[in-house]
């Protein structure tokens, strides 16, 4: 009961949400970057490449299973974080967020530190659909399974080609990784903010490399499925 009376303290509090936002956020981020490098196997046009990466995650077993709660942990905690900041913001200036306008030096307030709670909406959404998609998918049972060195596995890489090989879905994952450029364009220097961090130093460089590392992750995300849509995938 202690601990528990300590979590909810911590979640009632206003610098205990920014302090599980900014936490969860850096977590999430470094998956997000770790996913992109896996993922830029795609553009191998070896299904060989991708599936057996694929293959090697999954023979991680349990342990991938601990890490994926890990991740809907952090994930579910984000959003919780989020949500409350948000609304904690509405509470303390409830016309804050009726008209955009740009701040202008010294501020970092951008289109992207205002939409920060429905870009994270958007990508809640497409990560569930994405998970459901990919993860949840048809598997060895349904078919996709392929050989590679002897190594029976699921054929990922053709279900990825089937999915990308359909306009209306590269559209939306294209749009999604535009919001996700957004939101992570302010995520970055904002946790690092949150945590005590940032001075007169280190602001500029966190702000800069949050909005370097925004562009690069989105164009590298967005790039996979436009590139297998035009392409078809393999050589």
């Amino acid at each position: 009961m202690g601990a528990m009376a300590f979590i909810s303290s911590i979640i009632r509090s206003s610098l205990g949400k920014k302090i599980i936002t900014a936490v969860t956020g850096l977590g999430l981020y470094l998956y997000i970057i770790l996913h992109l490098a896996g993922n830029l196997a795609l553009l191998a046009r070896n299904p060989n490449i991708f599936n057996r990466y694929a293959h090697f995650l999954e023979s991680f077993g349990w342990l991938l299973a601990v890490i994926e709660l890990g991740l809907l942990a952090f994930f579910l905690f984000h959003i919780l974080g989020g949500i409350l900041v948000y609304i904690s913001k509405l509470k303390g200036r409830p016309d804050g967020y009726a008209k955009y306008e740009r701040a202008g030096p010294p501020s970092h307030k951008t289109i992207s530190s205002t939409t920060m709670i429905w870009t994270g909406l958007v990508i809640g959404v497409f990560t569930v659909l994405h998970v459901i998609t990919f993860k949840y998918g048809p598997g060895i049972e349904q078919g996709y399974v392929t050989v590679v060195k002897g190594v029976q596995m699921r054929d990922l890489y053709r279900l990825v080609v089937e999915v990308f090989s359909n306009k209306w879905y590269v559209i939306w994952y294209v749009a999604a990784m535009i919001f996700l450029g957004f939101h992570l364009r302010h995520a970055f220097w904002s946790a690092f903010q949150s945590l005590g961090m940032n001075n007169a130093i280190l602001t500029p460089i966190f702000y800069g490399a949050g909005v370097i590392l925004a562009i690069l992750l989105a164009l590298g995300f967005l790039v996979l499925p436009v590139f297998i849509y035009f392409t078809g995938g393999t050589s």
